[in-house]
């Protein structure tokens, strides 16, 4: 017996998961035992020219009042996502989503409401587009405590970031690229202030405290809009490249934030250049494994999104992955202590710095300073007279 599915928002993510569930319809079934069939795609636009265009059907009732056991939603955003999402889950019906707005924001009452009417709410596609990360955090890792996630999470600014590099270009030149090459929105600002970075790093947090919550509004977001050309070729004179991070680091209240941050070349996020994405994790017994691969895309988060699907058609449950409800006390941004690149214009200001605290000069213009609070660099910064600071990554 087929097991049928709902697709909730046939935009490019789902009408991508339509078209991997067809074209791998005899694979799927041979390996899960059943078809999985796509039964209803719920849209408020019609599709004339899509192959899949009788099965779209603009009322929800119809879809949630069927025999549907899947619902897929690829919707966004977290209003219309949200009730959908809760009317599928307490009905019994699994959703798989690849909404990080959604997921990061509300994932403690969804899980629970899945737990209470045994079904699942997966989410692999929130983190990473098609890169597996949040189901190996969750299985292939369990037996690990997580001690740091250190990626890059964001497909857009690290496009941007890699064309400024690559090219010599300014931000706003780099950022009409990728809007033009479609890999960045008309309106960018979920990706170059960091907010979509962001919601994905409490995700991935979340799972690594063991499922305390770490909400997004709780975490420091720094984007890369006041990313320079002078910057770029700083970073490369002290042999780094320019990413957007997303950090988390465990401990008593565990440190996340997301920010630029100067990545020496001996690290593997280094080469990590366009769309591409790319996550450290460290396990205490693990050690160090990188997960990389396209974070964005149509069919390679459309991948991620049906390997959900038939995770929920296997009926794998959802009481392991609850989230407490209350949100977890983060390290304040300003107490957390970090590897801080000072850059000065001229050596005396540099040897000024590294007279009062551990540092490491690296040119004539720039000090690493060693395990340094973000309250203490304005005042350091504005008693050498230097002109900017980044984060360090090694």
């Amino acid at each position: 017996m087929a097991i049928n599915v709902a697709i909730l928002g046939f935009g490019t993510v789902g009408s991508g998961v339509a078209e991997t569930l067809d074209i791998n319809k005899d694979v799927i079934c041979k390996r899960i035992g059943q078809e999985i069939n796509v039964k209803y795609i719920l849209d408020i636009r019609d599709f004339p020219e899509s192959r899949f265009a009788s099965l779209v059907t603009h009322d929800a009732d119809e879809v949630f009042k069927s025999d549907i056991k899947i619902a897929v939603e690829t919707i966004g955003g977290a209003r219309i996502a949200y009730e959908y999402t809760k009317r599928a889950l307490s009905s019994g019906i699994s959703v798989v989503t690849s909404n990080k707005e959604l997921v990061s924001t509300h994932g403690p009452e969804l899980l629970e409401i899945a737990a209470a009417n045994n079904c699942c709410y997966l989410f692999e596609a929130a983190v990473g587009g098609g890169i597996p990360i949040i189901r190996p955090l969750y299985k292939c890792l369990a037996a690990n405590k997580i001690t740091k996630i250190a990626g890059i999470v964001n497909g857009t600014t690290n496009y941007i970031l890699s064309r400024m590099k690559d090219e010599g270009i300014d931000f706003d030149t780099a950022l009409k690229q990728a809007q033009a090459n479609g890999f960045a929105e008309a309106n960018p600002s979920a990706d170059i202030d960091g907010i979509d970075a962001q919601r994905k790093i409490s995700i991935l947090s979340t799972i690594a405290n063991d499922g305390g919550y770490i909400a997004p509004d709780s975490i420091s977001a720094e984007g890369i809009s006041a990313i320079t050309t002078e910057d770029m070729a700083f970073a490369a004179s002290v042999g780094c490249d320019i990413k957007l991070i997303a950090l988390y680091e465990a401990s008593d209240k565990p440190i996340v934030y997301v920010a630029p941050a100067l990545v020496d070349k001996s690290n593997l996020l280094y080469n990590v250049n366009g769309v591409f994405n790319a996550i450290m994790v460290d396990g205490n017994s693990l050690g160090q494994a990188m997960f990389y691969g396209q974070g964005a895309g149509t069919l390679p988060t459309a991948s991620a999104v049906c390997g959900d699907v038939l995770e929920a058609a296997m009926g794998i449950p959802s009481e392991a992955r609850a989230w407490s409800k209350e949100s977890v006390e983060i390290t304040p941004y300003d107490d957390i202590r970090a590897d801080i690149v000072v850059r000065a214009d001229v050596p005396a200001k540099v040897i000024g710095v590294a007279d009062s605290y551990e540092c490491e000069i690296l040119s004539d213009e720039a000090v690493l300073v060693k395990g340094i609070r973000h309250k203490d660099i304005a005042a350091l910064v504005s008693a050498s007279e230097a002109i900017s600071w980044m984060h360090y990554l090694k």
